[in-house]
């Protein structure tokens, strides 16, 4: 079995993972662990993490069994928010939880975001685990120690750095995903190989069908984005690379809330993939042949939306809410080619504009 062992990072795949876990679990001597999940973890996923845990490692089946608490919430960004994080902390408060307590965050983005957020402010911060049951979350939100919530539609607009004590990986959890939650995270694994190399991007490529994704490409999807954070943990310089597609997919995404209407992360980062390589191409000479092999290649795993010019003003207006943002003006990562890309670029409202004309046609 796989691991990947850095500086901030301890991360393992499969049965050596819980085999880890229990011994840290044992090490450590918790006084209390909370299981947070959302209904669909909890229905899906519970048993078999639970499973897993307690007959791993039997030793430590005794004692942690009378220390587990269990915690579900609502799915989706409904429950990513400051209120839902005030009634995990009342409940952490109200079990004796205290700072030699853990928190395993069972679930995708949301709930290691969630479940981080409230790690890191809790008794001002308690170690967490984060065991990722989506694609999405095993290759991207489960790493990297960003942690947040949402506020007014904003998407992670409150937030903090707090890396997970431990990042298990069990690729099993990918059996419980609709094809649509397979599509959302596979967009983090076409971003990775976009910024990575183009040997990485042909690999990619070659998947026809999401059961095509094996975990060597996760593992290697979870190696590019360590190779670029690890350097940067805060975000000063090369960790914004990872935002490729993300300035005007979380701006879609914000709209989509604001709208009350329905769109998964991965899908709207795959639309600002799209439209992102197109700026690449008009600003810094990104070829055409690859913009519009990203946008083929995208189109077979994302159905196209259609923008209206009322849709494409409110999203740009959103731009102004990013995070990267310097001196009201949005900055966009950009590729010179595929594995080469550039931060801190300027973009014009008419390229924009032009963007969604080609994703449109």
């Amino acid at each position: 079995m796989k691991s990947i062992i850095k500086q901030k990072y301890s991360i393992f795949f499969g049965s050596l993972g819980y085999v880890k876990l229990n011994e840290l679990i044992k090490r450590k001597k918790y006084n209390k662990i909370l299981i947070l999940s959302d209904f669909n973890t909890e229905k899906y996923c519970l048993s078999h993490f639970q499973n897993q845990l307690l007959t791993t490692h039997p030793i430590v089946e005794n004692e942690i069994i009378n220390n587990l608490f269990y915690y579900s919430v609502t799915p989706g960004e409904i429950s990513k928010n400051i209120s839902e994080s005030v009634k995990i902390i009342n409940f952490l408060i109200s079990n004796g939880f205290k700072r030699n307590s853990l928190i395993i965050n069972l679930g995708g983005g949301l709930i290691t975001d969630l479940g981080g957020f409230v790690a890191s402010i809790f008794m001002r911060g308690i170690e967490f685990v984060n065991i990722s049951t989506s694609l999405l979350g095993m290759i991207d939100a489960s790493i990297g120690g960003k942690t947040g919530v949402d506020l007014n539609n904003l998407k992670n607009i409150i937030g903090s750095f707090k890396f997970a004590k431990y990042i298990l990986i069990d690729p099993l959890f990918l059996s419980t995903l609709s094809k649509r939650q397979m599509n959302s995270g596979f967009s983090e694994m076409i971003k990775h190989s976009l910024l990575d190399s183009k040997d990485h991007w042909k690999k990619i490529k070659l998947i026809s069908h999401h059961s095509n994704i094996s975990e060597e490409l996760i593992y290697d999807s979870i190696n590019t984005k360590i190779n670029i954070i690890e350097n940067d943990p805060k975000e000063s310089n090369i960790r914004k690379f990872l935002n490729f597609g993300h300035t005007l997919g979380h701006a879609i995404e914000t709209y989509y809330l604001e709208s009350n209407k329905e769109i998964l992360h991965g899908e709207a980062i795959l639309i600002g993939l799209i439209l992102e390589s197109f700026l690449s191409h008009k600003i810094l000479d990104l070829e055409l042949k690859d913009v519009l092999e990203i946008k083929d290649f995208i189109l077979k795993f994302s159905k196209k939306i259609s923008f209206s010019k009322q849709d494409i003003s409110r999203i740009i207006e959103l731009l102004k809410f990013d995070k990267k943002n310097k001196d009201e003006n949005a900055r966009f990562v950009l590729l010179k080619e595929i594995g080469k890309p550039s931060f801190d670029n300027l973009v014009e409202i008419k390229d924009i504009m032009e963007a969604f004309q080609f994703y449109d046609n």
